[in-house]
């Protein structure tokens, strides 16, 4: 990184915040059984995702969405808002993020949170006046310019953003945190390592600013610093830098040792309108107002609350059990699940306060590619999967919450092939699984499976008993390893003792902008950090790359094919589900709505009733 004019990104204002005990880079959003990762879209449970059967995803530049890069701050006045009180936030099922650390946040619990309240970036999502995300500026000025060829972008830094501490946020910080990113091995589950890593210029050789011992980020010239202008060069052509620039790997640190992993995660600088007041992860967060943000300065978030209380872990049936009894405790809670058996009574309970939202995100279960070699045996488990009866045990409702998945790529989203691997969707059909297992060669005896079940939630291990009891009748045997973390600690550690022994575990994946491209690099290229199959096809690889290199026109399509020929040929994944939202929300909540662009509750406009 390099910086024009006076400023020298390494000199450290001060040092902002005290040492705090380390945490785990990663967290996602929980569910029954599975957590849901990435930014975009969100739910629960270990087997499926759901999107909607049919409905239209408008999002973004794709399938009707918009962009405003003239929106200005102060965001538009909610009708009716009032301001005061304190919103409680129960995530049934939900371990909640392990670190609070902006530039590993890739998940939908931490993303929604804290890109909605605490943690501003260079672009953000509003909502139009259908609930559709428009992608508008925030601590940039306007959306970016890119160069002809989007090998370069550039962002201008309002200047009327300010910390929690009072002072402005500067183009230098923007830029130092950005470098962060780039920096794998201190943040090994962000998304810096997909889309920085893969196309920012000169970020493949680059370690970081920890990792490689440049706190300065004097060592990486991807990006120039120029007054309040930020300039990013790009390896290859990247047209979706403006979305990318969304997240909040895309926004500012504090210089030096202030924002130093992993202390930083645990109480990070907020620069929108709330702060940390306390963290228990696992446990709890506390947000309440930052006196320091500017309503002026932010085109996009309100401040009406005086505080959020977001409570993790929590169980579903006491959950369901608050927010349907109406009284004190629920009317100013929001819930961001409902348990399948209180579905029909309270979708003629709550009226518009029972909020379904689609959102682009599928479910998966993933064999190790290295060690279940054969794709009967891959197959074998798709039929052997007992669909509904695990969304029903996961608290989950067939046809609402969860449809059925043919690929990975999920409904709405351009490009988007309505192929069938064997003809028609596969179901749940044990008979066919054995079938399948003695093709392989293995009819003699069970098969067995090596998978773990996040057992501090109890629908995870009732989705875990019905998994277990379909495969069983398929010709498998199950192994089951009860951990008290989340899955994704496990998985995503290749040094792991448990992982090591795992041949099949999983991934909830939501689009992180509407494009094939952020679906199925991050799942099945070989490499990803996501990719907890283990899949790697050299085709495959040089196929996702060159896809990048085509026109714009052209890339939609060609993502689609290559979803229907990966999952046709190899079958190295087995989507389980395509996935949609449901939240609950207290009689004395204004404004129920949920925030499409991230798959969550519309935390931004959200106020409580005086």
């Amino acid at each position: 990184m390099h910086v024009a004019g006076d400023a020298v990104l390494g000199e450290n204002k001060k040092e902002r915040l005290d040492s705090m005990k380390r945490n785990k880079p990663l967290a996602l959003v929980a569910g029954a059984a599975l957590l849901t990762l990435a930014a975009c879209g969100g739910g629960s449970s270990d087997d499926d995702g759901s999107n909607d059967a049919g409905a239209e995803k408008t999002f973004g530049g794709q399938e009707g969405g918009s962009k405003d890069p003239e929106r200005q701050g102060p965001a538009e006045e909610i009708a009716d808002a009032t301001a005061g009180g304190t919103i409680t936030v129960y995530l049934p099922g939900d371990p909640g993020p392990d670190s609070l650390d902006p530039t590993g946040g890739w998940s939908v619990t931490g993303n929604s949170i804290q890109q909605a309240l605490t943690s501003r970036s260079l672009t953000q999502y509003v909502r139009d006046e259908e609930g559709q995300p428009v992608l508008v500026p925030d601590l940039a000025t306007d959306l970016g310019t890119p160069n002809e060829d989007y090998t370069e972008w550039t962002f201008t830094i309002r200047e009327d953003a300010t910390w929690e501490d009072g002072q402005p946020v500067t183009a230098e910080e923007v830029a130092f945190g950005i470098c962060r990113s780039l920096d794998s091995e201190a943040f090994p589950s962000g998304p810096g390592t997909e889309y920085s890593k893969a196309f920012f210029a000169g970020a493949e050789d680059y370690e970081g600013p920890y990792t490689g011992k440049d706190p300065k980020c004097e060592a990486w010239d991807g990006i120039a610093v120029d007054g309040q202008d930020i300039t990013i060069s790009m390896a290859v052509p990247f047209p979706d830098m403006d979305y990318w620039g969304a997240f909040m790997a895309m926004g500012p640190a504090p210089l030096g040792n202030a924002s130093k992993p992993p202390n930083y995660g645990n109480q990070p600088l907020a620069n929108g309108p709330y702060k940390v007041e306390s963290y228990k992860p696992n446990e709890e967060l506390v947000l309440v107002k930052n006196d320091q943000w500017s309503a002026d300065s932010d085109p996009g978030r309100h401040q009406y609350a005086d505080e959020f209380v977001f409570k993790f872990n929590q169980d579903q049936a006491k959950v369901d059990e608050i927010m349907l009894s109406d009284n004190s405790d629920s009317q100013t809670a929001v819930s961001t699940a409902l348990g399948s058996d209180k579905y029909t009574d309270a979708n003629g309970q709550l009226g518009e306060r029972l909020v379904q939202q689609t959102s682009q995100c599928v479910s998966t279960l993933t064999p190790d590619y290295t060690k279940i070699t054969e794709i009967e045996v891959r197959k074998a488990l798709a039929y052997a999967y007992p669909y509904e009866d695990v969304w029903i045990a996961s608290g989950e409702v067939p046809g609402v919450t969860r449809v059925p998945a043919n690929g990975v790529m999920p409904p709405g989203m351009a490009g988007k092939v309505d192929f069938q691997v064997d003809g028609e969707q596969i179901t749940y059909d044990p008979e066919k699984s054995k079938e399948l297992l003695a093709e392989a060669g293995y009819g003699d005896e069970p098969y067995e499976i090596t998978m773990v079940v996040y057992e501090v939630d109890p629908l995870a291990v009732a989705a875990q008993d019905q998994i277990t009891k379909g495969f069983e009748a398929g010709g498998f045997s199950v192994k089951v390893i009860p951990v008290q973390e989340s899955p994704y600690n496990i998985w995503l550690d290749p040094d792991n003792k448990v992982n090591k022994t795992l041949n099949l575990r999983g991934v909830n994946w939501c689009s992180d902008w509407p494009a094939g491209s952020t679906m199925l690099p991050p799942l099945l290229k070989g490499g990803a950090v996501y990719n907890t199959a283990g899949f790697d096809e050299a085709s495959v690889n040089d196929e996702m790359d060159r896809i990048n290199t085509l026109p714009l026109d052209e890339q939609a399509d060609a993502w689609g094919a290559l979803d229907e020929k990966i999952m046709t040929e190899y079958f190295p994944i087995i989507p389980t589900a395509f996935r949609n939202d449901l939240f609950v929300f207290g009689t004395k909540i204004g404004n129920p709505t949920g925030d499409g662009s991230i798959g969550a509750p519309n935390y931004k406009d959200l106020f409580v009733i005086q």
